[in-house]
């Protein structure tokens, strides 16, 4: 039998203070005798011992074979309160803003339909063109590896300026884009860089969420504006620093920017001296003519585009990118180096050869067609299942419609969000995108997200709205 000392004993010790302050639980299995004695510097027949040794004393149970694992019944040690230090820990004014900011909701697992708003159908990513591109980058890669340029490797910003002329109708050049981490790296970057604590930055009232809150943790002062079914109301704007708009697809309502009200926005920003942050999340998507124009193509110096590519390719890739007016590309550049270094340069390179080949546009035509199908027949669905008792908001443009239920207090809707899920359905509640300073419809409202199910997920979703809305 191996004499446990030195080092076994330590072994024992530690694994035994695990299982107590419940690092390991009941039924978790430890490393095996390999991988430990790598980690701690330690022969396979001094590990083994110390296993053995607590499975002895059971704290361990194993089979032949297998590795061992934490025996059921151990319970873990309280943990001692520790008495406060005497001077707290200072934050930022930054943390203290992030610290008052309303928690995100995780995420609920749905069985039948979830109607969550946002998110794309696996089944639509392009995966072979995609693996070729990504196959292509790597046999190419340099004899060094190093650091990219933090604005965006350079093949790629070259893709970007022809397809957004093609497009969006965008006249740039590569250098006035900034390659970001998804639409929302490049948000945090406009607030931090065009926003002081106590400035009033304005924003659609309901609007995105997320908008809201990295302007407000850069210290800015929301000042709601509302919105209608022309986008957000230019009259007698207030000044602020920059506004926020969704002009292509107003998020959550749907409107689209009328002509004269764009020329109102942009008035007042010349007027003002404040920018015009245009963030297109999903203009790639209108459904009954071609995309509606950015509003940058009427003052490329008055608005900061902020475009996506989570609403085409997918939202885990986290690729986005921002046109700037003349002048402000070094000052993001700068801000982008010291954020993150750089986006991720393998897949900004793949991204750059699907653009490069047409294979990305390609892919944009399919599945608009293919979302052109779900929304066709989610609204279907919605006029055959529940007819008059909803109204529906929001349908031309986008991934998503509002649906109003007509006759319901807005305070019901945790109630039919609940309902909704004890069989399977997953609902949104619009209030939430209300700022909650301002008050919110009487109606009951959901956004009802449809790019991520198939027609057969919308036609069961559909009807079982209409159980939990109406039940027998």
């Amino acid at each position: 039998m191996v004499q446990l000392e030195g080092v076994g004993r330590r072994i024992i010790a530690a694994i035994k203070n695990q299982i107590h302050s419940g690092a390991y639980q009941p039924g978790d299995r430890l490393p095996s005798s390999r991988t430990f004695a790598a980690e701690w510097g330690a022969s396979r027949t001094t590990v083994t011992a110390a296993y053995g040794q607590l499975i002895a004393e059971g704290y361990l149970v194993t089979r032949a074979g297998a590795r061992p694992v934490v025996a059921q019944g151990l319970v873990t040690e309280p943990k001692l309160t520790l008495a406060p230090k005497a001077a707290a820990r200072h934050l930022s004014g930054f943390a203290q803003r992030l610290l008052s900011l309303p928690p995100a909701t995780p995420p609920q697992a749905v069985k039948v339909a979830d109607f969550r708003y946002g998110d794309l159908a696996g089944d639509d990513f392009p995966v072979l063109a995609w693996r070729r591109a990504l196959n292509a980058v790597n046999l190419r890669r340099s004899a060094r590896l190093r650091y990219g340029d933090p604005q965006g490797a350079s093949d790629l910003r070259s893709a970007l300026q022809g397809y957004l002329w093609r497009a969006r109708g965008i006249s740039c050049s590569p250098d006035d884009i900034v390659v970001v981490n998804g639409s929302q790296q490049g948000l945090d970057l406009c607030a931090r860089l065009l926003l002081d604590p106590g400035d009033a930055f304005l924003i659609e009232n309901p609007g995105y969420v997320l908008a809201r809150h990295a302007f407000a943790a850069a210290g800015g002062v929301a000042v709601p504006v509302p919105v209608d079914a022309e986008g957000i109301c230019t009259d007698e704007l207030p000044s602020g620093r920059l506004v926020y708009v969704t002009p292509s697809h107003q998020f959550p309502l749907g409107g689209v920017l009328s002509a004269s009200r764009r020329r109102a926005l942009l008035a007042w920003a010349t007027a003002s001296g404040a920018c015009i942050v245009e963030d297109d999340y999903d203009g790639e998507y209108r459904h009954d003519i071609s995309p509606i124009p950015p509003l940058q193509t009427l003052d490329p110096q008055a608005v900061i585009y902020v475009g996506t590519f989570s609403k085409t390719l997918s939202p885990t890739l986290r690729l986005g990118y921002l046109v700037l007016p003349a002048g402000l590309a070094g000052m993001f550049n700068e801000a982008k180096r010291l954020t993150d270094r750089h986006t991720p340069l393998l897949e900004q390179e793949a991204l750059a050869d699907l653009l490069v080949s047409g294979a990305y546009e390609r892919h944009v035509r399919s599945i608009r067609r293919k979302n052109a199908e779900r929304r066709a027949v989610l609204l279907q669905a919605l006029s055959g299942e529940c007819g008059p008792a909803v109204s529906i908001e929001g349908a031309e443009t986008g991934l998503h419609i509002v649906i109003w239920i007509n006759g319901v207090d807005a305070s019901r809707e945790g109630e039919i969000v609940e309902a909704a899920r004890s069989v399977g359905l997953g609902l949104y509640p619009v209030s939430s995108l209300y700022d909650p300073k301002i008050s919110k419809p009487g109606t009951a409202g959901f956004v009802i997200g449809y790019a991520a199910l198939d027609t057969d997920m919308i036609r069961r979703g559909v009807s079982m709205l209409a159980t939990v809305l109406n039940p027998a």
